[in-house]
């Protein structure tokens, strides 16, 4: 299959699927209503990442609802195939501990106006 074609077809990766009841969460996607619900999901796991990626100078991106790219202040990017990469990603480009847990950075996030 040509790389055009394959843009259209997604392996969701287990933290991204929408599942209901008893269905696998690593399905395949083919356009249609599921595919819009997935792309709002996943824009808004996008939008609270960045709450926290902010914070370490990082901007995280989607590439055509399959990959992610997160950014750096400096243009260094990393593509970040799904959620268990992007944590890695961040530690990688912020060239520190990403940790959201970290009180440090709570405190930090709560002066930016962060949530809680």
């Amino acid at each position: 299959m040509c790389v055009l074609c394959s843009g259209f077809i997604v392996q969701e990766h287990w933290s991204d699927a929408r599942t209901r009841a008893g269905e696998d969460a690593s399905t395949v996607t083919i356009g249609g209503a599921e595919s819009r619900e997935r792309r709002r999901d996943r824009w808004m796991r996008m939008k609270l990442a960045n709450v926290i990626l902010q914070i370490y100078g990082l901007k995280l991106d989607d590439w055509n609802g399959s990959k992610y790219i997160l950014r750096d202040v400096k243009g260094m990017t990393e593509i970040v195939q799904d959620w268990g990469e992007l944590w890695p990603a961040a530690q990688k480009l912020a060239r520190r501990p990403v940790d959201p847990l970290d009180p440090d950075f709570l405190a930090r996030l709560k002066a930016a106006g962060g949530h809680n």
